[in-house]
């Protein structure tokens, strides 16, 4: 693990809770899910993950050609469990070179998708036009899932949010013309209903994305 709980919407530091409080808190966000430390990529860090959850971890599965895992982590605590979660790929660009997907699942509110996102959270909604077509798709567990492109995002990345199992799922892309990915039915995987399979997960290094 990588340093200590931080807030999941800036990355500032947290106060645990104590007497005057039974939350973690943010100076500038008040009451958070504190975010765990990074995990290197691995299946045991997979597993720690999964294990606390309670909501999806979405993972690509099976991988992309060539993909790999790059890194997980989670924001709640030991009592609340995982209330989001990120999950890391890397792998040849459809245009070339290399892409790199973030894939959040979150409860209302928590405001970690938003972070990496690099938009003002917590939440996409003020960000994504409903009443209009969705802009991608994917395949949640077995769901069609629609996905809208999340405007303000920065150039650099390509950013899509919507809906599955009640929770919000974001799909985060770096370059931005990697957002090719969203257009071709991606199948995403809860992890916490995978198989043994997942013992046989490909790992690559950590991506720094998820320590920005």
């Amino acid at each position: 693990m990588r340093g200590e709980p931080s807030c999941p919407r800036c990355g500032g530091r947290v106060r645990a809770p104590g007497l005057f409080s039974d939350s973690w808190q943010c100076a500038v966000h008040g009451p958070v899910q504190p975010l765990q430390p990074v995990l290197p990529p691995s299946v045991e860090a997979l597993g720690v993950v999964t294990r606390r959850a309670q909501v999806p971890v979405w993972m690509p599965w099976p991988l992309p050609l060539d993909w790999l895992f790059t890194g997980v982590t989670y924001a709640g605590d030991d009592r609340s469990g995982g209330r989001a979660t990120v999950v890391a790929c890397s792998g040849p660009a459809p245009l070339g070179g290399t892409g790199e997907l973030l894939l959040v699942a979150e409860e209302l509110g928590v405001g970690l998708g938003a972070r990496y996102a690099g938009i003002d959270g917590p939440d996409p909604g003020p960000h994504i036009c409903g009443d209009k077509p969705p802009q991608a798709k994917v395949l949640a567990a077995g769901r069609p899932t629609p996905l809208w492109h999340v405007t303000d995002a920065p150039d650099d990345r390509a950013v899509f949010a919507g809906e599955a199992r009640g929770l919000w799922l974001w799909a985060i892309v770096w370059p931005e013309r990697s957002g090719m990915l969203l257009y071709d039915e991606l199948v995403l995987t809860d992890v916490r209903e995978a198989g043994a399979e997942v013992e046989l997960l490909p790992c690559g290094a950590l991506t720094p994305r998820l320590l920005t």
